[in-house]
């Protein structure tokens, strides 16, 4: 094991990695622990303040909209800064690990912009999160290549960021830690640590080549978590003697409570705002997790059936593009997961024409752009904006004034249609595990089934299970969902997975069962995951809620 060393006030207990000493410089701790010390009180104060929502809702107690930012909302004043340098035309973004081969072809990809995903598509192994801040550098320094076991060789088409997409950072959400940094024993913020190397490395340089330093804001569950944020940047740009208002962020809406609070939340950030994104699959979790113990009325069917189409997803988005719109911020679309399958046209016909379902309806609804998980899929959805947007950049002009602001609608989850079937329960558990097995090695973006799954997927899988199972669903077959028959299943599905050495299948499942099956109900998978599992010398620390 490694022995820990303090450098600069921080106390690193990781065994040491490749390119570590470039990123983690005298200076660059310095960054860290200056924003440690300002915020980490904050961040765990709103952390458990999660805590008191989630059992208010758990209670009966349905989120709403806050009679105490009523003015906010109602004041038809104000708006968030105009749009950075490289975010006027966001019409299709892709997103995906920032992994040398995938950084390269999203790069590469026609794409206007490329979220470089250091959350829900990256494993937080160490040595992922220093890689993802050298790849990112390396953009930079003109010297992101690859070349595959096979020979093949990956360039990108050009260095000049003017000609490739706009580069746009997610770090960690604010629940999670970074337990390989420590200050005074406390881990540190993932979310800071990501965006604090980031900024500190490439901020000015970004700002030089004619872009800046953009961010994607993931998990947050109310506008005080954008006010930290917004603290965070300001504090950030000043060490930096960098101009206030030089950051950008969009913010990711995917949980429920976040989906009360969107304007005041795009107020909090005004002036570091570029917008608002529907995060789909994550929100459904959101509204699971939230209400799992409230009845039938908050049991979802199947995941597969519900689609962008039932009632309650369709006044999520149209409510965001209002709030978007009305403040002169971008509204970009949801994730098309799709994989284009080589070997199977067929597959790829069907699959394509429901991507183009998916986003013409996005873009009719006024959104500006959407996200893709795969270079096939840059052409397919810039078609579909490209027919409502022309030469337009976006629809900032479609205020949107037509939707009707409703509590009511956003929680209307009874109205979703579609059964619980077996294959259901099964998909869920399979899913789940082969998710979990990867990242456990490190990958946090998987192709299963011809979709790219991030931890979104494991967490809907693992969190339906529980659910149905503490609400005592019953199939569209008549069977009753138990913790033995899941249990049983599971066992099935992994006396049917095809093993290889070095798997970790065995502690896939611990965390699933865990997860799932457990009376007590983790928050993040990823968080007890990472705690216990990710990185040998971790393995002996205790599950965390």
């Amino acid at each position: 094991m490694n022995s820990p060393i303090t450098l600069n006030n921080i106390t690193i207990t990781a065994t040491p990695v490749r390119y570590q000493e470039q990123i983690l410089t005298s200076e660059a701790l310095d960054f860290l622990s200056a924003l440690h010390t300002a915020f980490e009180p904050r961040r765990a104060e709103l952390m458990q303040r999660r805590q008191v929502n989630r059992a208010r809702i758990a209670n009966g107690r349905d989120p709403k909209f806050l009679d105490e930012t009523r003015a906010i909302r109602d004041d038809e004043s104000w708006q968030v800064a105009p749009i950075a340098p490289g975010l006027e035309d966001r019409r299709v973004e892709i997103t995906g690990p920032i992994e040398r081969k995938m950084a390269i072809n999203a790069l590469n990809s026609g794409a206007k912009v490329w979220l470089a995903d250091m959350e829900d598509a990256s494993s937080p192994t160490w040595q992922n999160v220093i890689k993802n801040q050298v790849n990112l550098i390396r953009v930079l320094d003109q010297e992101l290549d690859f070349t595959a076991p096979d020979g093949r060789e990956y360039k990108l088409n050009t260095y000049d960021l003017k000609q490739l997409p706009t580069i746009v950072v997610r770090p960690r959400g604010w629940h999670l830690p970074e337990k390989h940094l420590l200050v005074a024993g406390t881990p540190m913020s993932g979310a800071l640590v990501d965006f604090g190397l980031h900024f500190f490395h490439n901020a000015k340089r970004l700002l030089a080549a004619g872009r800046g330093p953009y961010y994607y804001l993931p998990k947050l569950e109310n506008h005080l978590e954008a006010r930290l944020w917004n603290d965070v940047f300001n504090l950030a740009q000043d060490l930096m003697d960098i101009d206030r208002g030089t950051i950008r962020a969009t913010v990711l809406i995917e949980t429920i409570t976040a989906a009360f609070e969107m304007e005041e939340i795009l107020y909090e950030l005004r002036e570091h705002s570029s917008g608002l994104n529907a995060g789909r699959w994550d929100y459904i979790f959101s509204i699971i997790k939230s209400f799992r113990s409230r009845g039938p009325r908050f049991v979802f069917p199947d995941r597969d059936t519900v689609t962008m189409t039932a009632p309650f997803m369709r006044a999520y988005t149209e409510q965001l593009v209002r709030a978007c719109h009305r403040r002169g911020a971008s509204a970009i679309g949801g994730m098309s997961a799709f994989v284009p399958n080589r070997k199977d046209a067929s597959i790829n016909e069907m699959a394509f024409g429901k991507v183009r379902e998916d986003k013409a309806r996005e873009a009719a609804d006024g959104f500006d752009g959407s996200w893709v998980a795969h270079p096939d899929l840059v052409p397919v959805a810039r078609e579909v904006y490209d027919e409502v947007l022309g030469e337009n950049p976006n629809q900032l002009q479609r205020t949107r004034e037509d939707v009707e602001v409703s509590g009511a609608a956003l929680l209307n989850v009874e109205s979703v249609t579609g059964k619980i079937t077996e294959r259901g329960i099964r998909d869920n558990i399979e899913i789940g595990i082969r998710y979990i097995e990867s990242w456990l090695r490190g990958n946090g973006a998987v192709a299963l089934r011809n979709l790219m799954e991030d931890a979104a997927t494991a967490e809907i899988s693992r969190s339906q299970l529980w659910q149905w199972i503490h609400q005592s669903a019953i199939t569209d077959e008549g069977e009753i969902i138990t913790r033995r028959w899941v249990q049983e299943l599971t066992e099935e599905t992994m006396d049917s997975l095809e093993r290889f050495e070095g798997d970790r299948f065995e502690e896939a499942v611990e965390i699933f069962e865990a997860c799932a099956l457990r009376d007590d109900f983790p928050t993040f998978l990823t968080k007890n995951a990472y705690l216990r599992y990710l990185d040998a010398p971790a393995r002996t620390l205790e599950m965390a809620g």
